[in-house]
């Protein structure tokens, strides 16, 4: 039987585990998440109140799915997955960690709802102290964690387009070419140096989930409240922010493992697929500057009152589900290049 101490040293180096395996776990955890919440549900529900709970779970993970689309979510986890795989690693589980980060925070704040907690409704008030607290460190955190990885990638695409040319004129290039390099590798060498696994992505996951911002989380709380005076059983309304939870972070792993393959083709055979590299990093890098932008401009009004039109403009923009445009882009790049390399082994 395996002791504590060995199971403790084997989730230490779990990262040098068969990618097979760690795609294994990281699923087998998302299967166990909808496990736990079909058992609450059916648990909670057998006082009577099934149908309400059902349809009221339903519409939790729905909003999980919708919530895992955000741009802010895709820009995150793209731009990240995209760090590591230049840094030779294999980050199958940057989307499934993000995800868990920013779902431990509705988890939380589910769970001080059903036990009565009247906190969590100040928090999500408007003009409260706390709200703006938290708005502050969700869209601080945010913002300059993307503008970060925004200048990393966009370096990096500008140097792809370098090679593209360079290529293009008959030159021969190497997979270590691709690396970020010069000033901008060292000024965010520092900044970087706290994410180096796609562990490190929780922490962010979770301060990106801090702010209560966003009008699917904030229905869902409010759904809980809604469900509570319904009365409907306490086993049933925990299942609520655990479906968000399994829907995001099936959705999350599945984009994180996406992009992971995604990049690994461009970055592993820069020869046959530089081109596809630059656009796809160009894509991520200009999203999260994109996004940078805006949640910087809004946190700058709110942070310091400010009543100019640009900063105003720009907390007050709503991308709703513009992250789907994101996915919707991704997606016809990846086909396009399909398409492509299908013709070339043709000729």
């Amino acid at each position: 039987m395996t002791s504590l101490a060995e199971f403790a040293a084997m989730y230490r180096q779990r990262e040098h585990l068969p990618m097979k395996s760690r795609l294994a776990f990281m699923f087998g955890s998302v299967v166990l998440l909808h496990l736990a919440t079909v058992v609450l549900l059916l648990v909670g529900g057998a006082g009577g109140g099934q149908p309400l709970a059902l349809g009221l779970v339903l519409t939790a993970y729905v909003a999980g799915i919708k919530h895992s689309y955000d741009w802010d979510h895709l820009a995150a986890i793209d731009n990240s997955t995209r760090k590591f795989v230049a840094q030779r690693k294999d980050p199958v589980s940057v989307g499934f960690a993000f995800s868990l980060g920013h779902s431990s925070v509705v988890i939380l704040a589910g769970v001080m709802l059903v036990g009565g907690a009247t906190l969590v409704g100040q928090l999500m008030e408007e003009r409260t102290t706390g709200h703006l607290v938290l708005g502050l460190i969700g869209s601080g955190v945010s913002g300059i964690f993307l503008l970060v990885m925004g200048i990393f990638n966009g370096s990096a695409f500008l140097r792809t387009v370098q090679l593209y040319r360079a290529v293009r004129a008959g030159g021969e290039i190497a997979v270590e070419d691709l690396e970020t390099k010069g000033l901008v590798a060292r000024l965010l060498a520092k900044p970087l140096s706290k994410v180096q696994r796609p562990r490190n992505i929780y922490v962010i996951g979770f301060l990106f989930g801090l702010g209560f911002d966003t009008a699917t989380t904030i229905g869902l709380l409010v759904l809980t409240t809604a469900a509570s005076l319904a009365g409907v059983p306490v086993l049933a309304l925990l299942a609520l922010p655990l479906a968000f939870t399994a829907a995001m972070t099936m959705c999350d792993s599945i984009n994180g493992v996406a992009m992971m393959r995604m990049y690994k083709s461009a970055i592993h055979d820069p020869q046959r697929k530089l081109g596809f590299n630059a656009v796809i990093t160009g894509i991520s890098a200009f999203s999260a500057l994109f996004i940078s932008v805006i949640t910087l401009g809004g946190f700058l009004n709110s942070a310091f009152g400010l009543s100019d039109p640009v900063t105003t403009w720009l907390g007050e923009i709503d991308l709703g589900d513009a992250g789907l445009v994101l996915i919707a882009l991704f997606a016809v790049v990846w086909v396009l290049a399909a398409l492509r390399a299908r013709a070339a082994r043709r000729r």
